[in-house]
């Protein structure tokens, strides 16, 4: 059977989508190599000496893993090269990343999560790079602004991730649905594996971290044990799986269906709030779950619909399998009236 590459697909079958450029192609083209040399670090992490710690901290007030830092690194060398982009925004970043005056500019925008998941590294569990692709509003003679790179997340030109694990897969969609390549060591190309992907309209499957019950609140608490209970519509409960490394666990729902949940907690009594990132994590797979048919809220608000405040801004999410995300916007909307 002939196989698909990630270009040839794109030539073929997205010609109708925004994205469907020679710019977007080079884009893509350049990603895809930067995740080759970032999945050749995650398999011979062990062999090389980058587990583990740098003893720094991110932006985000975390340890920054060495495995971050090299996909960090990576990930800025090769696309500030590619001649397609203003500017980039990263999570281990604070600031906008403008592209050098020595290097071609040009309309695209990315930003990424460099490896998500990366505390479990150490343990060998998968973990991913997640990427949103917007382009620019302000004119091209001027110079980009943060303005340019805080936009809803309907506003994506394309978006996905790479996952790390047994195999080696990139995910993605650029309005016109969502198609899964996996890398074929033997001829070092992303060949299509997973056509046209429709995750189930309901799953049998919860994630949380429920370690955090205590600092959710009352109606979050109730949403938990709806899914865990037997009063539910599929009168059974569904079964817990959390990996704790949101690539891995939103991988896993998309194929065969389920409910992902970070929601807001009160681990700060002062100051409650999600902990995911808009923009390099809740925008992009919301962006997929969608194409896919599925669904993505903060537990009020379509996460799409969401105009970035800052850079960094966190949310709570909710993520997944349609009719599942509708069980908890209802259930938080009658909370909200009692």
């Amino acid at each position: 059977m002939r196989q698909v590459t990630v270009t040839e697909h794109v030539l073929l079958h997205q010609t109708k989508s925004p994205a469907a450029s020679g710019q977007f192609t080079t884009l893509l083209y350049d990603l895809i190599l930067a995740a080759k040399i970032i999945a050749r670090g995650v398999n011979k992490a062990g062999l090389l000496d980058i587990l583990g710690a740098t003893g720094e901290i991110n932006v985000q007030g975390e340890q920054v893993q060495k495995l971050d830092e090299l996909a960090n690194r990576t990930l800025i060398h090769r696309m500030e090269r590619t001649g397609v982009l203003c500017a980039m925004a990263s999570e281990e970043n604070a600031d906008l990343i403008r592209i050098p005056d020595k290097f071609k500019r040009g309309e695209y925008i990315l930003i990424f999560d460099p490896l998500d998941g990366s505390s479990n590294i150490d343990v060998n569990i998968n973990v991913g790079t997640i990427f949103s692709i917007h382009k620019r509003i302000s004119p091209s003679d001027e110079d980009v602004t943060l303005a340019d790179v805080l936009q809803r997340g309907t506003e994506q030109v394309a978006a996905g991730y790479f996952l790390y694990g047994s195999s080696t897969m990139l995910v993605y969609s650029s309005g016109q649905g969502v198609h899964g390549f996996t890398l074929d060591p033997s001829v070092g190309e992303f060949l299509l594996s997973h056509p046209d992907i429709r995750i189930p309209e309901r799953g049998k499957v919860y994630s949380v971290n429920e370690s955090y019950y205590h600092y959710w609140d009352e109606p979050t608490r109730r949403i938990v044990n709806h899914f865990k209970g037997t009063d539910n519509d599929r009168g059974a409960p569904y079964s817990l799986r959390y990996v704790g490394s949101l690539v891995a666990d939103f991988h896993r729902n998309l194929l065969n269906g389920g409910i992902f949940m970070y929601p807001m907690d009160y681990r700060i009594p002062s100051k409650p709030q999600g902990k995911l990132r808009l923009m390099c994590e809740a925008s992009p797979l919301a962006f997929v779950a969608e194409q896919a048919g599925g669904a993505a809220i903060d537990g009020n608000r379509r996460i799409l619909d969401i105009q970035p405040g800052e850079l960094h801004e966190r949310v709570p999410l909710f993520i997944g399998s349609a009719k599942d995300v509708a069980v908890v916007s209802e259930m938080y909307a009658q909370a909200r009236q009692d």
